[in-house]
């Protein structure tokens, strides 16, 4: 079990399960209901190697929005999957001057995921002149 897990809050936990299925492939490994019977007191799911929890907004834990990076095998086929889902497009895949390719989505319940592949080893001196290449004005 990893050490460190992000807990998402939103307003429809069990329509975001089924987000994170269709659009990330997350699988969802147990889902514990409130005291109402309805709604998501915690969920666990695998994004990969990864997890992340999942709750409703509740009084005690209000609805959050967070940012959230994502390493995949495949970039554009996890970037259409997003957005056939329902993801918003924020910024378009592209290759990045840090090595990555990389684009970012923010899904219906307005967390962004910056989804990537690392596609190339860059060096601090390659990365240096590439990132004065990308921003020449400063």
């Amino acid at each position: 079990m990893p050490s460190l897990i992000p807990q998402l809050v939103v307003d429809d936990a069990r329509g975001y399960l089924e987000f994170l299925g269709k659009a990330l492939g997350g699988e969802t490994l147990h889902v514990m209901p409130g005291p109402d019977g309805k709604s998501v007191m915690h969920a666990a799911v695998r994004l990969q190697d990864a997890r992340v929890f999942v709750s409703d907004a509740s009084e005690f834990a209000k609805k959050t929005t967070a940012n959230v990076f994502l390493y995949v095998s495949d970039v554009d086929a996890a970037y259409e999957r997003a957005t056939a889902a329902g993801a918003q497009p924020v910024a378009p895949v592209s290759d990045m001057f840090w090595g990555d390719r990389w684009g970012m989505v923010a899904d219906p319940s307005g967390n962004l995921w910056q989804l990537a592949t690392h596609v190339e080893d860059v060096t601090p001196e390659q990365l240096a002149e590439r990132m004065r290449a990308a921003n020449p004005g400063g």
